[in-house]
């Protein structure tokens, strides 16, 4: 008896364990409709990079544009005033370093 109950917890820890280690390898995957812990970064990092190299333009500050990056993929939104700004803010944010594509969505509103 005293056996039994012994093989009994060592099955429910190494049960216990096993859950565990699966929960924590998988838990930080991605998916292809979710990102993993290190792509929610590189993308929050980019999204940075973008912003502060459209901030940092000598011509053009675009204050009213938007920026968001999934997976590598930029998107543009907002509003500017010339068809010339939407373009430039399409340049700059496909010459950030590890940005794959831009969605080039910002509204011109003076067309």
């Amino acid at each position: 008896m005293k056996n039994t109950s012994k093989i009994i917890s060592m099955a429910l820890c190494a049960g216990l364990l096993t859950t565990a280690a699966v929960g924590t390898l998988t838990g930080c995957a991605g998916n292809q409709n979710s990102r993993s812990t290190g792509q929610y970064i590189d993308d929050k990092t980019l999204q940075h990079q973008v912003r502060d190299s459209l901030s940092n333009n000598s011509e053009y500050k675009f204050d009213n544009v938007n920026v968001d990056v999934y997976r590598g993929t930029c998107q543009l939104s907002g509003f500017v005033d010339t068809q010339d700004q939407k373009d430039q803010a399409g340049h700059i944010a496909k010459g950030v370093q590890g940005v794959n594509t831009v969605d080039n969505n910002i509204t011109v509103r003076n067309q």
